[in-house]
């Protein structure tokens, strides 16, 4: 079963996204923020990131130029998923690092089908 880390520090968000995966088949680690993401990232990658960008400590920009400049971390797919939705956003995810980015609120099958393409890669 591929494991997917979600970094959301919204309680409602991570209970709908964590529903969303865990539906499709995924196992999901859930990190409340930055510094916990990281955390359990010290203890092994998972397959994919969900990645929040607003959280309080290390938002989700400095967690993905982290993981992106680690070698043991630097291929983990990385979604951003936040409710920062303008093209200048969507642009700076890119230039940390990220994969793909989806602006909340989103569609289960964006999500989802954003993960798969990923995971095939």
């Amino acid at each position: 079963m591929r494991a997917v880390l979600l970094v959301e520090d919204s309680p409602a968000q991570q209970a709908m996204i964590s529903r969303i995966l865990k539906k499709n088949g995924w196992r999901v680690i859930v990190a409340n923020d930055g510094f916990e993401a990281l955390e359990s990232l010290q203890k092994g990658s998972p397959d994919l990131i969900v990645l929040d960008i607003v959280m309080p400590g290390i938002n989700g920009y400095e967690v993905c130029r982290r993981l992106k400049s680690d070698p043991k971390t630097q291929n983990v797919p990385v979604v951003m998923c936040s409710s920062k939705g303008e093209e200048f956003d969507r642009y700076w995810g890119m230039k940390q690092g990220a994969d793909a980015y989806i602006a909340k609120p989103f569609e289960d099958i964006e999500l989802v089908g954003t993960i798969k393409q990923l995971l095939r890669q």
